[in-house]
């Protein structure tokens, strides 16, 4: 880790605040998790750091800079809360107009207004990748599966809609079944976004047994890439699975894996393809 001295973790739901932490303690660096309260696993709670509700943002400038923090990355999903109940201190208080006004533009425009603040208070942002070497997806096919040329089609067309979906600050992904678009991802989540694929009929998707369609995430095309980047790991490739899906493909350099070689070791096991893209690469 270079260029700050130490890194806090503002960390929502799922596994990557789990695994960047433990990768922090594990190579003795310095760092401090600032939970979400209601949404960081309670396996955080081993590590050096406090709970705070989304709304205690004068809390939670005091408690890092007093921790000595000096950069700070965000890791998880943080779920949009209901600003007409959200219980608010006196700095974050301050802060809501811009933020209702950049809420009204979309997730994106919502983040960046908040990474303003926290670069007021004086801190570096950083991308979960800064910390943890070997999360950025790499450009090409991960384990032993290869797509084959319906997949690198459906690739394709997958990646084309991502993109036009996220331009809009709407989500990052979409899943493509032999050119038909089964789904497009926006607040409900990925894994959400793969239940409803598998809920589909059968004529449509692939099968357990008979795999066809793929899963695409991308970055959005607007947004800033110290946050937010598109993140699958192991819960991801088994709801993959479930929907029937042939694998699953993220833009190299503009996504995250969590566990890549348990992620790859189970792909391979289900006959799964994981590849990264260039979005140079892909047309559909």
């Amino acid at each position: 880790m270079s260029g700050w001295a130490k890194l806090a973790i503002i960390a929502g739901a799922g596994d990557l605040p789990v695994r960047l932490a433990a990768h922090c303690a594990g190579a003795g660096k310095q760092f401090y998790v600032a939970r979400i309260a209601g949404m960081a696993d309670p396996a955080l709670e081993a590590h050096p750091g406090a709970a705070f509700g989304l709304g205690e943002m004068g809390a939670r400038f005091t408690a890092l800079k007093a921790a000595g923090c000096d950069a700070v990355t965000f890791a998880g999903l943080v779920r949009r809360p209901d600003f007409r109940t959200l219980k608010l201190d006196g700095r974050a208080a301050l802060m809501l107009p811009k933020v209702l006004a950049a809420a009204r533009q979309g997730d994106d425009a919502l983040m960046r207004a908040i990474l303003d603040e926290f670069e007021r208070e004086g801190f570096a942002i950083v991308g979960p990748e800064a910390a943890f070497g070997g999360l950025l997806a790499p450009k090409g096919v991960l384990g032993a599966v290869t797509p084959d040329d319906a997949a690198r089609s459906d690739i394709a067309r997958a990646a084309a809609i991502a993109a036009a979906l996220g331009a809009l600050d709407v989500g990052q992904g979409a899943v493509v079944c032999d050119g038909f678009c089964l789904a497009l991802e926006a607040a409900e989540g990925t894994d959400a976004m793969l239940a409803r694929v598998a809920a589909l009929p059968e004529a449509v998707r692939g099968t357990p047994t008979a795999r066809r369609g793929v899963l695409v995430k991308r970055a959005k095309p607007i947004q800033d890439r110290r946050i937010d980047l598109p993140t699958i790991g192991l819960a991801t490739l088994e709801a993959a699975a479930a929907a029937g899906l042939s694998g699953i493909a993220v833009e190299a350099g503009g996504a995250l894996i969590v566990d890549r070689d348990a992620m790859v070791m189970r792909a391979d096991g289900l006959g799964m393809f994981v590849t990264g893209f260039d979005p140079a690469d892909v047309s559909a």
